[in-house]
């Protein structure tokens, strides 16, 4: 991971990787596609053993299912917490376990890397693994 204006970039990079995933999801013949989309009302991080609810102004969780392929990612936008934007775009460990809701009220729980976007108060969330309560 580049330092200084890393988060910039990294979460280009890994907006790019999920375009690219995504593209070629979509670009594959035969099998059922199902791309979800879940506007969220809470979530929380858990690093480091210490749980951290996000304030954040809108957040998607965004699901794309393709014939038992699932490929899933978070975007935040407007997070409050500086401080912890910032400890993120520092830290070579962004490796988190969530908690949230959707505003629909589902409940899911799950594993990501939280890749910060300091400038513009925003963060984009890898999904890793299984996605439950989905």
């Amino acid at each position: 991971m580049l330092q200084n204006r890393s988060s910039d970039l990294t979460i280009e990079t890994d907006r790019l990787i999920v375009d690219r995933e995504l593209d070629s999801v979509l670009a594959k013949d035969g099998g059922t596609l199902s791309l979800d989309t879940y506007l969220l009302e809470q979530l929380s991080i858990t690093y480091n053993g210490v749980t951290t609810r996000l304030e954040f102004v809108t957040a998607q969780l965004v699901v794309v299912t393709d014939a038992g392929f699932r490929l899933w990612y978070i975007d935040v936008d407007g997070i409050k917490q500086t401080t912890l934007l910032h400890m993120f775009n520092e830290s070579e460990d962004i490796r988190v376990d969530m908690a949230g809701l959707t505003v629909s009220g589902q409940a899911f729980d799950a594993i990501g890397y939280f890749h910060p976007n300091v400038m513009h108060h925003a963060a984009a969330i890898r999904g890793d693994g299984e996605l439950i309560g989905f």
